[in-house]
């Protein structure tokens, strides 16, 4: 069976600078992948590249069996793949309700079988009368938000109505996972969930994780806590300086000497590699 996610010969140049050089990497329907490295690996611009932020100068991106270079980030989103930033991203002025409905946006129906190219003035005409149809879809939209938002228990569903700029800086990374399942993703992209979060928040953070994949949800992960890494992943793939120097299963890469190179700048195979933290790129 084809991987939901196939890279080939990925290469992206800044310049002089190779950030990524000739990245093969693939995600099976249902795994659960990492990519790590350490600061300026090129880990965030690969997955700028997949979700079609930053052009490729190389290679190929494949999802879902069909090339997606070229398109747009709607486009890919539409496609079924969903992503989170290294830096969180909340609509600060909406409510965190709004911003989970947000990430269904490429999955409202109700009015494009009959307006297939809807105009501003046609958007408005729905927006003031809401047939019956938009307001049912409205209604299911808004039951799968709230179920979404139930994953994350008390730090999320009490504040269901307030603006995101009120929030936490971990609630609003939490509200970003939420507004990226909401769009149903068939891949999920995870750019360093736990980042700035104290050792709990870290532990909640993963358990959502992990019950995600017990969901048989598709993750690619970029972390910097490598116990998380190592403790959830079915593969990782190691990048250093643009270029993959080890993959395979967590143990395996958590011994290979190059990537304790990488990360300790010395070739001592250890426990203490386990424990390394690595700021992403």
């Amino acid at each position: 069976m084809a991987p939901l996610l196939d890279i080939r010969g990925l290469t992206r140049r800044f310049g002089g600078v190779v950030a990524v050089k000739a990245l093969d990497l693939t995600v099976g329907e249902g795994e659960f992948v990492s990519l790590i490295g350490p600061n300026g690996a090129g880990k965030t611009t690969t997955f700028n590249m997949i979700s079609g932020l930053e052009r490729l100068d190389g290679g190929e991106v494949r999802f879902a069996g069909r090339s997606i270079q070229g398109l747009t980030p709607e486009a890919i989103a539409a496609l079924g793949l969903a992503r989170t930033f290294q830096h969180g991203r909340v609509f600060a002025n909406l409510s965190v309700e709004d911003n989970v409905l947000l990430g269904a946006h490429t999955r409202l129906r109700a009015v494009k079988p009959r307006l297939p190219v809807i105009g501003p003035l046609a958007e408005l005409v729905l927006a003031l009368v809401r047939p019956p149809a938009v307001k049912k879809e409205e209604q299911a939209l808004k039951a799968e938000a709230r179920e979404i938002l139930n994953l994350f228990g008390e730090r999320l569903t009490p504040r269901l109505d307030h603006p995101a700029y009120s929030l936490s800086y971990a609630n609003r990374r939490r509200v970003e996972i939420a507004r990226a399942l909401a769009l149903r993703p068939r891949l999920l992209l995870l750019d360093e969930p736990t980042a700035g979060m104290n050792p709990t928040e870290t532990a909640e953070m993963q358990a959502l994780i992990a019950t995600l994949k017990g969901r048989g949800v598709t993750i690619l992960l970029i972390e910097h806590k490598l116990d998380l890494v190592m403790q959830l992943s079915d593969r990782v793939y190691v990048l250093d300086d643009g270029v993959k120097i080890a993959e395979g299963p967590p143990e395996k890469v958590r011994n290979d000497p190059a990537v304790i190179e990488a990360y300790l700048g010395h070739r001592e195979i250890g426990r203490a590699a386990s424990s390394v933290e690595v700021v992403a790129s």
